[in-house]
């Protein structure tokens, strides 16, 4: 099984069920995976990304209060937590992880450790 199958495999379910998962996409490169999770109208300092256990965690919560005098007619966002863990196992270097929030997506590079790069090997 390669290792962004394992990955995906091992999604981990958000603990509290009133929270939301965020939509995200786990993509593979020949040196990491990439971690895509779409965070509209979520900033910065209401955002919690850790590691712990081999387990990356996103954490937020989404809140949007409309101006005044105005009525919601229609949302297709709710206020709400919303978390999202992924079991990393051994092939992920978790001390190299980088994160950007940038136009409502947060990006996370996540490199694999050497001995699950692939490598080709010469025959004699």
């Amino acid at each position: 099984m390669n290792l962004l199958h394992s990955l995906l495999a091992t999604t981990v379910r958000p603990s509290a069920p009133a929270a939301v998962r965020p939509v995200h996409h786990l993509n593979e490169t020949e040196d990491a995976f990439a971690l895509t999770v779409q965070l509209p109208g979520v900033a910065r300092d209401g955002l919690d990304v850790t590691v712990e256990e081999d387990v990356l965690r996103v954490v937020g919560r989404r809140a949007w209060t409309p101006p005044a005098g105005w009525s919601a007619l229609h949302r297709e966002t709710t206020d709400a937590p919303f978390q999202l863990a992924v079991a990393l196992g051994q092939a992920v270097a978790a001390d190299r992880i980088a994160a950007e929030l940038r136009d409502g997506v947060l990006r996370l590079s996540l490199p694999k450790v050497e001995a699950a790069r692939p490598r080709r090997i010469t025959v004699a």
